[in-house]
């Protein structure tokens, strides 16, 4: 259902459920994928995880077979209003109906999309950092059609990407966003040939594994953090975020050049 490919500092973490449901997912494989995500945010080894859905769908939504059980009005409370609802203050928040959707990670998570990631599904590829996308791939609020709301922050995080009246008009009209479209407009980062999705993904996480992590992890964190604060609010936070992060490596990294004898303007070697 899900399992982790690690190659080094590089997590793939993959969700198999293809063959029945075209990688829908349902309560069973939420919690296996949320409970992956967290074990490689708590894991030192790695870096950078790859999202993937394995034969040729990165994920179909919810399982509307398990949704259709939901009429019941006790099984309703039992498992979406008592089972995922927030809870009061700041106490962590369950997992979302999609897995790992309210999680805030500590490290960068790269989407691999092929075919559908609709639904729930784009909203888990919005959940996460980077999205590369197949040429064939595409996003879409299929869920329009089934009188089923975006619950896993795809109403939030869809606007930040692309604007209020082009995310508005996306989930209103429920229509296809395919994978050229999402990259003219935001949605995605890297689009490559079919099948090259997982490929492209994780020489992208490759690329970010090589670096000194404090850094790429506390400009991670501004690039989050700061998300509509006042422009003063926000440098103080990216200042707080990145500080400590000089004297764990800046401050090596500064030596190491200048042993090398490098130069300023000399990027090449970096």
């Amino acid at each position: 259902m899900v399992r982790i490919e690690k190659q080094g500092a590089v997590w793939t973490v993959i969700h198999s459920r293809f063959a029945e449901a075209r990688n829908a997912m349902d309560p069973d494989s939420a919690d296996a994928l949320a409970a992956a995500l967290k074990e490689f945010d708590a894991d030192a080894s790695a870096s950078v995880a790859v999202l993937w859905g394995e034969g040729g769908a990165f994920c179909a939504g919810w399982d509307l077979k398990f949704a259709s059980t939901l009429s019941d009005r006790e099984a309703f409370q039992r498992h979406v209003v008592d089972g995922l609802a927030f809870p009061t203050g700041a106490n962590p928040a369950p997992r979302g109906p999609l897995g790992p959707t309210r999680l805030e990670l500590s490290k960068p998570v790269i989407a691999a999309v092929e075919g559908p990631a609709v639904a729930g599904g784009m909203e888990l590829a919005l959940w996460c950092d980077i999205r590369v996308m197949a040429d064939s791939a595409y996003f879409g609020v299929y869920c329009r059609r089934w009188g089923i709301p975006l619950l896993d922050g795809g109403s939030v995080r869809l606007a930040r990407l692309v604007g209020q009246g082009r995310a508005m008009e996306i989930i209103l009209t429920g229509r296809k966003v395919a994978a050229d479209e999402a990259l003219r407009i935001g949605m995605c980062e890297q689009v490559v040939e079919t099948g090259g999705a997982r490929a492209a993904a994780e020489a992208m996480a490759r690329e970010i594994a090589r670096f000194p992590q404090a850094a790429v992890r506390a400009d991670r964190r501004s690039v989050v953090e700061t998300y509509g604060l006042p422009v003063r609010d926000a440098l103080r936070q990216e200042w707080t975020n990145g500080v400590e992060a000089i004297f764990k490596e800046g401050a090596a990294g500064a030596a190491r050049f200048a042993a090398g004898r490098g130069r300023h303007g000399d990027f090449a070697k970096i």
